[in-house]
């Protein structure tokens, strides 16, 4: 098996550079003020809703409270998880430390689960069965208000963070957020949107208090608010558990993969082609490749280089490249793996 990794310095070799998974740097770097803008939003209107419950006694606005605490603990795994996976490879950890990114999305994930949604469902059900009187309204309305635009702008840049990815990969936003190996801006946006959604609940969870006299609607919204923070952690671990068990890169990369590979002259097929996410810019290529026959080894050697530039032109976050020469049958390759 001939190896290939990004030591060396990429040139053209007859390929045409894509914008779309493109300076992995400067994603890294926009995603890191992501996750800091949402943290800090998230500390002050934590403190804020927890102030205005306390106060009016609102099941839906403490619900809230450990909403947005639960998010600002979120938002320092995530960092944590954009630091770690960043260390560089050694000897017991020869791919880097990409895959630790995964694992600290996945923590705070479940962190989302037990500190949000559990104490969300768990105080709401409490407060139906209390049926305490709530206090004054106005509070909790004024802090709902101000967090709305906090979120709201932490929200909109995780936004437009999504739609240049999504241009600069040609698809749409839902499939880069169901595609993307960027586990930190996936998770601020969707923890942003239901924020948003919890906020306007708990909102109509008071309005509707206030109006009938009758708590039950503070403590459905509460339960309401925890039931949309379980769909959030579920989704955004399940996408991390895919990650941390090794999963391909999508379908129209590992096709274009293919080709790149194919198009080498002395190249005959491409029997087999796998991938791996190792981190959220780093992607590793294993595949058999059938050469002519009558090459030698010095020709596949450069064959094998020329391969290499040219997958690292099209997609700077590949980092290893392994070919295996292997017989195979003339233009068989694998196409349509990855994730569809």
């Amino acid at each position: 098996m001939i190896g290939v990794t990004s030591e060396r310095t990429p040139g053209l070799a007859g390929a045409e550079a894509l914008d779309v998974p493109g300076a992995p740097e400067e994603a890294e770097s926009e995603s890191i003020g992501t996750v800091i803008l949402a943290g800090a939003a998230n500390l002050a209107i934590a403190i804020a809703k927890l102030a205005a419950g306390l106060f009016s006694g609102s099941s839906a606005m403490l619900s809230e409270a450990a909403h947005s605490f639960a998010d600002t603990i979120t938002e320092i795994f995530l960092y944590v998880a954009l630091v770690r996976g960043k260390q560089p490879a050694d000897e017991q950890h020869p791919f880097g430390h990409g895959k630790e990114s995964f694992v600290w999305a996945f923590i705070a994930a479940l962190f989302t689960f037990v500190g949000g949604a559990g104490f969300s469902i768990y105080h709401g059900i409490t407060a139906i069965v209390a049926d305490e009187p709530s206090g004054e309204f106005l509070w909790s309305y004024l802090v709902l208000a101000i967090s709305f635009v906090a979120e709201g702008t932490s929200f909109l840049r995780a936004q437009r963070q999504v739609a240049g990815e999504s241009r600069r990969w040609g698809v749409s936003r839902s499939r880069f957020l169901r595609l993307t190996p960027d586990t930190t801006v996936k998770a601020v946006y969707f923890e942003d949107s239901a924020a948003l959604v919890g906020l306007v609940l708990a909102a109509l969870g008071l309005i509707l208090t206030e109006m009938t006299g009758d708590e039950l609607w503070d403590g459905i919204a509460s339960v309401a608010i925890g039931v949309l923070l379980f769909l959030v952690a579920a989704i955004l671990a399940r996408s991390n558990v895919s990650l941390l068990v090794g999963r391909s890169v999508p379908r129209r990369i590992h096709n274009q993969i293919a080709e790149d590979i194919a198009s080498i002259p002395i190249v005959v097929a491409v029997p087999t082609l796998l991938t791996m996410q190792l981190g959220p810019d780093e992607i590793l290529v294993a595949a058999k490749v059938d050469f002519v026959d009558e090459v030698s080894g010095g020709e596949i050697e450069q064959a094998s280089d020329d391969a290499e530039v040219r997958l690292r032109t099209r997609y700077p976050a590949i980092r290893y490249v392994f070919l295996d020469p292997t017989r195979g049958t003339a233009g068989r390759s694998h196409v349509d793996g990855g994730v569809e």
